[in-house]
């Protein structure tokens, strides 16, 4: 294969802490060099033409593939969550969703904790592991038996995988559609206080602590999560956590008139938490930013809202807004990177979300400045569900490289 060097682009290397220039080398869809490194003779050069040129964003949790949404955002590689219309509990399923992107983006299954993610009954973890599981997830719903999750805890640290969970204690927030407050009591929608988040996360990291596992809460939304994932860290137990933009950009009034494009799990939080997710994402307690991606159509959100179906499109949007952090002062590009790409890849134990040497040669070639206008109606995801329809953004991925190869 022809080397190629990407020249005169502004360099969103993780590793790095503010922009650079130099160039990027690339031999047999690996990185072999980035910086300022020499051209060689022999190397086809691509001009980057002033854009910022990052790695491909990883996407760590979405709940549909999405070739249109992906391209548009950025999306080289995503962790595609269990809860499928056949749970990912079986090897033969976790071959199959690996296939799924090809040629066009990389699939990362999570493999189901438990069978038919009932919190029940371990899954052969093992098994889908060999078949290419890079995580193991509990879905949608938090493990109520702690004797379980402490069993699925102990058998994915054996194997070196992560646990992908979701943090909200059943008990309180099984039946509920909206966060406690004002907002949810004039709407006269079920409802479950926020510290429903913080006592599922408490339970858990004692279980991680006594295991020795590490475990990813993919969405942590409350101040009180976030301070347990902070003491966690100060205790060096192997903790990280996510967090996707509708939580750092919308509150719990964003459902005002029943607005069930704004119906998320969790639901969406108060004023206060909000402030406090952004915080989060500024002192690094927030190690991922995910799109959540879950696109659904009119049969799903054209109902009343406790009837509709949580969760929004937001593979598309995910860059864009995002870049609202750095335009705010909050983080620099290539620390957004770290969050969009490099701490995925961590997470997952892949080869990509970096510049370093060997690493995938995904990349997208970023216009941090293009300006344009979220519309449902036009999205190019399978269904136009998204809370921000209209709002105004900037910044769009121009061209996007997988393998070493333009898409």
């Amino acid at each position: 294969m022809t080397r190629l060097a990407i020249v005169n682009g502004k360099l969103a290397d993780p590793a790095q802490p503010e922009l650079t220039s130099g160039v990027i080398l690339i031999e047999e869809g690996r990185i072999i060099a980035a910086g300022d490194v020499p051209v060689p003779q022999d190397a086809d050069q691509v001009d980057a033409a002033g854009l910022v040129v990052a790695p491909g964003l990883i996407d760590l949790g979405v709940f549909a593939t999405d070739k249109p949404a992906f391209h548009f955002g950025g999306i080289t590689r995503a962790a595609l969550m269990p809860d499928q219309s056949s749970p990912l509990d079986d090897a033969g399923l976790i071959r199959q969703a690996t296939r799924a992107g090809k040629p066009d983006f990389w699939v990362h299954p999570i493999a189901a904790a438990t069978r038919g993610l009932k919190g029940a009954e371990l899954a052969e973890i093992g098994m889908m592991q060999l078949a290419g599981a890079k995580a193991v997830g509990t879905g949608r719903q938090w493990i109520a038996d702690s004797g379980v999750m402490m069993r699925v805890l102990a058998y994915a640290s054996g194997l070196g995988l992560t646990v992908i969970v979701h943090a909200e204690d059943n008990g309180l927030a099984g039946k509920a559609v909206a966060t406690s407050g004002e907002t949810a009591t004039r709407l006269g929608l079920p409802h479950a206080p926020a510290c429903a988040e913080a006592m599922a996360i408490a339970r858990d990291i004692m279980l991680a602590r006594e295991t020795g596992a590490a475990i990813h809460f993919r969405l942590v939304t409350t101040k009180a999560g976030f301070d347990l994932i902070r003491a966690a860290k100060a205790e060096g137990l192997k903790v990280t956590c996510g967090i996707s933009p509708a939580y750092l950009y919308l509150a719990d009034n964003a459902v005002t008139d029943f607005r069930t494009f704004a119906r998320l799990s969790p639901p969406l939080r108060s004023e206060d938490d909000r402030q406090a997710s952004i915080a989060a994402v500024a002192d690094g307690t927030v190690d991922v930013i995910t799109s959540g991606h879950d696109p659904r159509g009119p049969e799903d959100k054209r109902l009343p809202f406790a009837d509709a179906s949580p969760g929004m499109a937001g593979a598309e949007t995910l860059l864009a807004l995002s870049l609202n952090l750095v335009r705010e002062g909050h983080l620099s590009m290539t620390r957004l990177m770290t969050l969009l790409s490099a701490n995925p890849a961590r997470i997952l134990n892949i080869d990509a979300g970096s510049f370093a040497h060997g690493s995938a040669a995904d990349l997208i070639f970023i216009d941090p400045d293009a300006p344009w206008i979220i519309d449902s109606t036009r999205m190019a995801a399978q269904a136009g569900n998204t809370p921000f329809d209209r709002m105004p953004v900037q910044g769009r991925a121009r061209r996007i490289m997988k393998g070493g190869v333009f898409l």
